[in-house]
């Protein structure tokens, strides 16, 4: 009997140190073409994960979510990044 890729990822992250599945999504959240984001902070508590930071776009954002899942299977993953307002540059100042 042998157990499927996912099967054997989902065992596991389910016996990992809450460390190791943070570095783990930290580490996804940086290297996966559809984030490529370094400043979000992951934490770990009991069966729950928390995204914590700030990036530009409601979309990137979502995508955290599905990378961090992806990552993290069986852990129910919070979503607390914030999308701040980006502006363009203001008037010259003359000094």
């Amino acid at each position: 009997m042998t157990m499927s890729d996912e099967a054997r990822q989902q065992a596991a992250s389910s016996h990992d140190a809450p460390h190791y599945v943070a570095a783990r999504v930290q580490q996804a959240l940086a290297e996966d073409e559809r984030t490529s984001e370094l400043g979000v902070r992951v934490d770990v508590r009991g069966d729950d994960l928390y995204l914590r930071g700030q990036v530009e776009c409601a979309e990137r954002r979502a995508r955290m979510t599905d990378v961090a899942g992806e990552n993290a299977p069986g852990l129910k993953v919070h979503n607390e990044v914030t999308v701040m307002e980006v502006r363009g540059p203001g008037e010259e100042e003359t000094l």
